[in-house]
């Protein structure tokens, strides 16, 4: 009798081996046909390759007013932003304050680029508009300079044809930009180009900057 039921016993452990078996296979097959539905979340058809990067963006100088004081920090007017009182301020008094925007720059496999711009947010109060200038021109810093130069090419859309050069700047990211015929001349055999940037530094770390485009140098 022991050895019927140990028989008994094998062969129900062999049953459940089985239908477990079946089960994963009837799972996989499922998951195989959800890949191939571009509806499904299982769908992995394209590959994210995309390259995000944030960087210094703007800076400005915003003229306020000195609210409630609440303990070592203050409000200031008009959106009632709250700071620390460092230079003890008193509650009327006018003051400028530096505010900064940050980017995430977003960079596809393509090469396209997609900015995304945080909001702008105060990171220091002064007490005359003459030292907060004197920051933000050391923040923001316009420079002459070469870079490559991708190429030149002309669209053309209902009789109308637009020309646009393509630069690389510093940070390698790249940008398109219109220009008129004389330029397109000018640019189109050319590996360099002159332009003009705004080098954008970092508050917190003078070293780490961002070039915008600004203009043509020539």
């Amino acid at each position: 009798m022991n050895k019927d039921r140990s028989r008994r016993n094998g062969g129900g452990r062999r049953l459940h081996s089985g239908a477990l078996l079946s089960i994963l296979l009837m799972a996989v097959l499922l998951l195989s046909a959800c890949s191939g539905n571009a509806n499904s979340v299982f769908h992995t058809d394209k590959e994210t390759t995309d390259s995000v990067s944030r960087v210094p963006w703007d800076y400005r100088v915003v003229e306020g007013t000195v609210g409630d004081l609440i303990g070592s920090d203050m409000t200031v007017l008009p959106d009632n932003e709250l700071l620390p009182n460092d230079d003890n301020y008193a509650t009327g008094d006018k003051i400028w304050t530096l505010q900064f925007m940050d980017a995430e720059l977003v960079t596809d496999a393509d090469q396209k680029n997609d900015i995304r711009l945080s909001s702008w947010a105060t990171i220091k109060s002064y007490a005359d508009q003459k030292t907060a200038a004197e920051d933000l021109a050391r923040l923001k810093v316009s420079i002459t300079t070469d870079v490559d130069l991708v190429g030149v090419y002309k669209t053309k859309y209902k009789d109308k044809t637009r020309n646009f050069a393509v630069v690389e700047l510093p940070s390698g990211n790249r940008i398109k930009q219109p220009i008129d015929d004389k330029r397109y001349t000018a640019l189109e055999k050319q590996k360099k180009a002159s332009v003009v940037l705004e080098e954008v530094h970092d508050f917190a770390d003078y070293d780490s900057a961002y070039a915008k485009f600004r203009g043509w140098a020539n």
